[in-house]
């Protein structure tokens, strides 16, 4: 059976579709500016006792089709968000060895690579290219690699411009003492470990890039920047046997250096503390660096949100910063004017509804980079969730290039197509975003004309008219 046949048969597996933000809330989550899609449960996504971790995303270069990847405690779910409306949960990567709450993928070169906290877990590498001919999901899947050079790891960072990818987190009485280790990706199911790097402690997370920023003595190198629990670390990783630290920062009231990125342009770096607002009783506080010069790197200025929740995993794309902060979901952050120490919170989506305490439940990562606009998050409670800035799907009064216009649009039960240029309407066809014909209508002749959907499942539709003009229609 192919994969066109059988995207209708798993809609009753979705427990929300495109619920807009309305009066504050998305049905029954506090929201502002951000609707959700679509949201299947911890249970649909891992079975029963399973609890969220980590996400990513894999856009196809071929298809375009958007992949989610959610990390649980018993392992790796891919679920396809195509069509974001009516997500398909396609099988799981099971764990190498046991259960473990803590486990982290990233994407490279059309490849998932997978690490886990969990006791001699390894690297997991899975060709994400075998998710575009699941003929039967959800399906249990096998790693394509098991690279068991190193045992436990608390992440894997990538850096998609060079081809290594760095273990972070791993036993700190190992040969780097939970520092990075070096590992060659470039053919991604032959791994080559290359080395490490002990020299600047334990790294509980890091940003890796080919730097090309403000601070010219360092252009075209790989550069990791390090959240190493007490401190930050900046470090030049481009020769992998002779790895040298550019300088270290700390800041005030440090308690646990988490987690942190660059914004686009690499003039600052911004880091989540994850203990600060239980040891300091502080609000969510996000702490900003100016890295402007790497060899002197300075303390900006620290942004305190409303919330007593603890930030988590937060992310750059264009200015705004999306941080997940257990309890109080994801925020949406405006850092346009960083630059003169101001952060504005412009939106939110809270995953986690139950309160906003200081506590280790909620939105435990955010992946705002599919090209689609959508954004996945992932939720220790609650699941998986697929959300999206309010007014950017809605299609009304869209009209087709050329003369044609449709509405209403979204709908639920019909909508009016009518030519604005007094050509005949002759015939329709809507499609599914796969390819699938759904319905045809046909020997219309007519200007205007009412399309009957009231039997097409949710979800998002291409509408075609006389096999020349086409636009999308949203089913909710």
């Amino acid at each position: 059976m192919k994969k066109t046949t059988f995207i209708l048969l798993f809609l009753s597996q979705i427990a929300f579709s495109q619920i807009p933000c309305t009066n504050g809330f998305s049905g029954n989550y506090p929201c502002n500016d951000y609707d959700l899609l679509s949201h299947f449960s911890i249970t649909e996504v891992a079975g029963s006792g399973a609890e969220g971790n980590d996400s990513w995303g894999w856009t196809d270069p071929d298809t375009q089709s958007e992949y989610a990847l959610m990390g649980t405690t018993k392992g790796v779910t891919f679920i396809d968000i195509t069509d974001p409306l009516s997500p398909i949960i396609l099988g799981t990567l099971a764990t190498s060895t046991v259960n473990s709450s803590w486990r982290d993928v990233k994407v490279y070169n059309n490849h998932a690579f997978i690490v886990s906290e969990a006791s001699n877990h390894g690297m997991q590498v899975f060709d994400l290219t075998r998710l575009r001919n699941v003929t039967n999901p959800p399906e249990v899947f096998l790693a394509d690699t098991h690279f068991t050079e190193f045992g436990t790891a608390h992440n894997i960072v990538i850096n998609e411009e060079s081809g290594y990818a760095y273990i972070v987190g791993a036993s700190r009485s190992s040969t780097y003492k939970g520092g990075p280790i070096f590992i060659n990706i470039q053919n991604p199911t032959n791994p080559i470990l290359e080395g490490g790097f002990g020299e600047g402690g334990y790294a509980h997370d890091a940003q890796v890039i080919t730097y090309n920023g403000p601070d010219l003595d360092y252009t075209g190198k790989e550069i990791l920047i390090g959240s190493n629990e007490n401190e930050v670390v900046i470090a030049d990783v481009t020769d992998k046997t002779a790895p040298t630290i550019i300088s270290t920062i700390t800041y005030t009231d440090v308690r646990y250096a988490h987690q942190g990125w660059f914004t686009e342009d690499l003039k600052y770096f911004i880091l989540g503390d994850e203990l600060d607002e239980i040891r300091v009783g502080n609000n969510t506080k996000t702490v900003i660096f100016d890295f402007t010069d790497l060899d002197n790197p300075l303390h900006h200025f620290d942004y305190y949100s409303d919330a007593a929740a603890i930030d988590h995993n937060g992310y750059v794309k264009n200015n705004i910063y999306y941080q997940a902060s257990y309890t109080a979901g994801v925020r949406m952050l405006d850092i346009s004017d960083i630059e003169n120490k101001t952060i504005t919170e412009v939106g939110y989506f809270d995953t986690y509804p139950d309160n906003d305490n200081t506590a280790f439940n909620g939105a435990w990562n955010v992946y705002p980079y599919f090209p689609s606009g959508n954004i996945i998050v992932s939720d220790i409670d609650n699941g998986f969730f697929v959300i999206r800035k309010s007014g950017t799907l809605s299609l009304e009064n869209q009209n087709l290039e050329l003369g044609f216009s449709m509405f209403p649009n979204p709908t639920s039960n019909k909508t009016t197509i009518k030519s604005l240029n007094s050509e005949s309407i002759k015939n329709i066809k809507v499609y599914s975003l796969i390819g699938q014909k759904i319905a045809e209508e046909n020997n219309i002749n007519s200007t205007q004309y009412e399309l009957n959907i009231g039997n097409i499942n949710k979800g998002i539709y291409f509408v075609k008219i006389n096999d020349d003009y086409t636009t999308k229609l949203v089913v909710n």
